[in-house]
């Protein structure tokens, strides 16, 4: 699974249902759920 930023919860936390996206400028990123608040999470990956 997939680690990223909570802005709600402040904290670093593993994706809930993680899925790997492109975005308008062809780069990977990762789009989740936080698992304790359900707030959405977003991770850009590297090349």
């Amino acid at each position: 699974m997939t680690e990223g930023y909570c802005v709600k919860c402040k904290a670093k936390k593993e994706m809930k249902d993680a899925k790997e996206v492109v975005m308008k400028n062809k780069r990977k990123a990762m789009k989740g759920k936080c698992p304790d608040c359900g707030t959405s999470m977003f991770r850009i990956l590297g090349k």
